[in-house]
């Protein structure tokens, strides 16, 4: 482990192999339930990355006074810090590009759904994570029903072929997710998880302004703020809430477990868009989301 922060890999002993609190369930179904919803809007917006932007400025106005209260989180967290800023950044250019490009119900399920895979593969290889045979169990039947659910939006025009750069858009996004979850994960064990959340959203419009305004130009972007308030501000405001409720469950669970609940989102998102944007709900996402509730239920009871 030679060359990476101590705060990446290694916990209490006493979190290796503490039971998933229901606390921490409900809490991640509370952000799943935000995540999903302020998805939704985004791809029911005409300008997807400049609402992601605009998501990413409201977020760090609200919580600027909040930082001014809970400080900046603990140094040794700033190399993590300054990693999910950066993985973030990537997040919100891949995320807006593919919604622009593709179905919500291929790009939100494939992406969400494969995270858990790899996130799994991190907290055990990096963060030293020592799931229980409960929780493997638990933790394998979510990616397998995340799969089901993600794999039913491969053929959703009819087609004979699979949306195959669709997929790979949803790969590379699952992949930074993985990847911010864990640095985040294991960053809020160390320090508050309120000062940590108030700086990454503080400081992640520092980042993706200088993109939007290069790509769009700001005459562009206040058209879109004119046009859309409303609804900017709302995905704003969950876009926070539902980053910070998980970051909080992340602080009191096993980040492998609970990065996995969070992604119940996948349901969620798979129900809203058949519901609101007219999309495809065949049987195959009702058995997805049967195996992955019997997963959840196996974490919190054997976890």
């Amino acid at each position: 482990m030679a060359g990476i922060p101590a705060i990446f890999y290694e916990h209490p002993k006493e979190q290796k192999r503490s039971p998933m609190p229901i606390l921490a369930i409900l809490l991640l179904f509370i952000a799943a339930c935000l995540h999903a919803l302020w998805n939704l809007l985004l791809k029911r917006s005409r300008e997807k990355y400049i609402t992601s932007w605009w998501t990413t400025v409201i977020g760090g106005l609200l919580f600027l006074p909040v930082l001014l209260f809970t400080g900046l989180p603990a140094r040794e967290v700033w190399p993590a810090l300054a990693a999910s800023l950066i993985l973030e950044t990537v997040y919100f250019i891949l995320l807006s590009s593919a919604y622009a490009d593709y179905d919500f119900s291929l790009i939100y399920p494939m992406a969400r759904g494969t995270a858990p895979a790899f996130l799994a593969i991190w907290s055990i290889t990096f963060l030293r994570e020592q799931p229980t045979l409960g929780g493997s169990i638990g933790l394998g039947m979510i990616v397998i029903g995340l799969l089901v659910i993600g794999s039913s939006a491969l053929k959703l025009d009819g087609g004979p072929r699979p949306h195959l750069r669709g997929i790979l858009t949803a790969l590379a996004v699952a992949l930074v997710i993985s990847a911010y979850t864990a640095v985040d994960g294991s960053a809020v064990k160390h320090t508050s998880a309120l000062a940590y959340a108030t700086t990454i959203f503080v400081f992640l419009p520092f980042l993706t302004t200088p993109l939007s305004i290069s790509r769009y130009g700001w005459p562009r972007l206040r058209e879109a703020w004119t046009r859309e308030r409303l609804i900017l501000v709302v995905v704003g405001v969950l876009g926070v809430l539902a980053y910070l409720c998980a970051l909080i469950a992340y602080k009191i669970a096993p980040i492998g477990y609970a990065g996995a609940i969070r992604e119940m989102s996948v349901v969620i998102g798979a129900l809203a868009g058949w519901r609101w944007l007219g999309e495809k709900m065949g049987i195959q996402r009702v058995i997805g989301a049967v195996i992955i509730f019997g997963g959840i239920l196996t974490i919190a009871l054997f976890g």
